[in-house]
């Protein structure tokens, strides 16, 4: 087996062996649609089957393994959204990594990127530990959550637009679940910038009639309902960035210090 079966015993697994699968997006828009709770949601997420070729990647790339990793089990599912139930903070990225979340369980976790971002949140008073290393690890988030807009690793870790488009009731259910909670959103990147938009409107947010560029540290204005919701572009914590020095922990920590002062 290539995968981790939902139910035998991987920490906070969501699933169990009675989670209903998608297998086409049609089943997709369905499950997110009927998922009466959060847990559910996630559950049915995390066994998701719909994109045959993001299915066969994560798989292959379990089962094949990076030397550094031969002995470990990977997960080798999708990465359902995790954190607080009631966030404050929401975190969009891209996609799990192939030997981060695709291995660990978790999102945003095992690998460089995953790195970066969990030390600035420690030191913003948004996660309890300075790393993230495996599901069931200690780690959680303070009044923030984490989730990406396509939920398995792709090849080349690029997602094509049908693969995006397919996972994006997911994202939009789980935006619409924790809503009423929410007063910032903050994008990893321009794919999850790009991607987070047309989820947000599905999930009832009111959002600017044309959308901004992406920049770091750019704010929109955003709501819901009549609560104010801000929408801020952070440039991604990948190793092309941050060997180059596009991004630096001084710049991940103000744009996460200030998401905690608008969240207040």
């Amino acid at each position: 087996m290539s995968f981790v079966p939902p139910g035998t015993g991987w920490p906070d697994d969501p699933a169990t062996a009675d989670t209903p699968v998608a297998h086409d997006p049609a089943d997709v828009r369905r499950l997110a649609a009927t998922s009466p709770t959060l847990a559910e949601l996630t559950a049915r997420m995390s066994v998701c089957r719909a994109c045959a070729r993001l299915v066969e990647w994560r798989e292959e790339t379990a089962r094949v393994k990076r030397r550094a990793f031969a002995d470990e089990t990977y997960w080798g599912r999708p990465i359902a959204g995790w954190g607080d139930d009631h966030p404050r903070i929401l975190i969009v990225g891209l996609a799990p990594a192939a030997h981060g979340g695709n291995r660990t369980g978790r999102i945003f976790t095992g690998d460089r990127s995953g790195d970066w971002l969990f030390a600035s949140l420690h030191r913003c008073g948004l996660a309890v530990q300075e790393t993230s290393e495996h599901a069931g690890d200690g780690q959680k988030l303070i009044g923030a959550r984490m989730l990406a807009s396509v939920r398995c690793a792709p090849p080349a870790n690029k997602p094509t637009p049908d693969e995006r488009d397919t996972c994006r009731p997911w994202m939009a259910r789980e935006l619409a679940m924790v809503a009423s909670s929410v007063r910032v959103v903050v994008a990893l990147g321009g794919f999850a910038w790009q991607a987070m938009w047309p989820a947000l409107k599905e999930a009832g947010y009111g959002l600017p009639r044309s959308r901004p560029p992406f920049g770091h540290g750019v704010e929109v204005p955003a709501t819901y309902g009549e609560a104010p919701v801000t929408l801020m572009g952070c440039y991604h914590p990948s190793q092309q960035n941050t060997f180059t020095g596009r991004v630096t922990a001084p710049m991940l920590d103000d744009i996460f210090t200030r998401a905690a002062t608008l969240a207040l």
